[in-house]
């Protein structure tokens, strides 16, 4: 049997009210209107029009794969190199858990991003399904990123491991040094010259993620080398993921921030109802699932308030992205174990028997 606590995370004026604890759940808005519920709504529908949408003269359009260790910061330049934010950035490794599409195009070229889970290795099921997800989105594209964080002293183990699977899988792939902000010129070019040579890299680009340094170098070389074809989604789409899978992954980037290492990864995020109103404003609800009681007091915090923080910041960014108010409910949730449950592994898209 489940065990829940519920809270209302109320507009910017009332931030400093405690919050209910005894909410039942129900929603009543101050705003009269009645509610639909929405059961798919893709992130496309929500950030932009889809109506026309231009018809490239000689179209190519392919898959690249970001693979890398842990934290060498795929999800922030996914996020760089599509221009919107639509995959979660933590300082916590292994926070991506499953495979996100992120659409760029540049010229004639639509490039799709693959932006895979960490590849190190894994210890538990949920583990060694996320790697499993990282290796077939690798091998299900055109071209492979391996993205390397430069800053770090040297190369790391999962790194090696990588390079060493694609030496076994004989696939060639682009090397991306990222975070060269961060690094001595003399560094980085005695770490260029180590990896290149391991033999499986067909070209290096040095990059920052977070300064944006070398991506259009890096964009360019993409859309001159992506298969010749058909676009697969119209030129305004910057996702495949549905926006309430998108939110939920947001609130769970607001949890690991304010948490810290006070949580471990025994905590994950769904979103169990939206609904639109005519004013057109969206109520979400939202679950956050954790394996212990411990565990649930440490997300709810004293009276409550971290729980309301964390979905203060959640609701700003859904704000600012769906351009809407967003009326946030956020439950804590314990389900013991659920890292074993196979419902859980679906809606991520991976594999519970890998």
């Amino acid at each position: 049997m489940s065990n829940e606590t519920g809270t209302r995370d109320e507009p910017e004026d009332r931030a400093d009210e405690a919050p209910d604890e005894d909410l039942d759940g129900e929603f009543e808005d101050e705003e009269k209107g009645s509610g639909e519920e929405v059961q798919g709504v893709d992130l496309e529908a929500e950030l932009a029009a889809m109506a026309g949408g231009r018809v490239p003269e000689h179209p190519r359009c392919g898959f690249v794969a970001l693979v890398g260790a842990p934290n060498a910061g795929k999800s922030t330049l996914l996020n760089a190199l599509v221009g919107s934010k639509i995959s979660i950035v933590s300082p916590k490794v292994q926070t991506t858990r499953t495979r996100v599409l992120g659409l760029a195009s540049q010229g004639d070229s639509q490039i799709i991003f693959v932006d895979t889970p960490g590849i190190f290795r894994p210890k538990r099921r949920l583990d060694r399904a996320m790697v499993a997800a990282a290796w077939q989105g690798a091998g299900d594209a055109d071209m492979v990123i391996l993205l390397v964080d430069a800053a770090r002293k040297g190369i790391d183990e999962d790194t090696r491991n990588i390079i060493a699977g694609l030496k076994e899988q004989r696939r060639k792939a682009i090397l991306a040094l990222n975070k060269i902000d961060l690094i001595r010129r003399d560094k980085l070019l005695g770490l260029a010259e180590e990896l290149n040579g391991e033999g499986v890299f067909s070209d290096i680009f040095m990059i920052s993620a977070e300064t944006g340094d070398g991506l259009k170098d890096l964009m360019d070389f993409l859309a001159a080398r992506v298969p010749e074809g058909p676009w697969h989604y119209p030129d305004d789409q910057l996702s495949d993921m549905p926006m309430r899978e998108l939110a939920a992954e947001i609130t769970r980037e607001k949890l690991f921030l304010q948490l810290h290492q006070e949580l471990p990864y025994s905590a994950t995020v769904e979103t169990e109802t939206w609904e639109e109103f005519g004013d057109g404003s969206v109520k979400i609800n939202q679950v956050v699932f954790v394996e212990r009681e411990s565990q649930k007091a440490i997300v709810l915090g004293r009276g409550g308030a971290r729980i309301k923080a964390i979905g203060g910041a959640a609701r700003h960014e859904l704000e600012e992205m769906l351009e809407r108010r967003v009326h946030l409910f956020l439950f804590v949730k314990v389900r013991e174990d659920w890292g074993n449950d196979p419902e859980r592994y679906r809606p991520w898209g991976l594999d519970y028997n890998a």
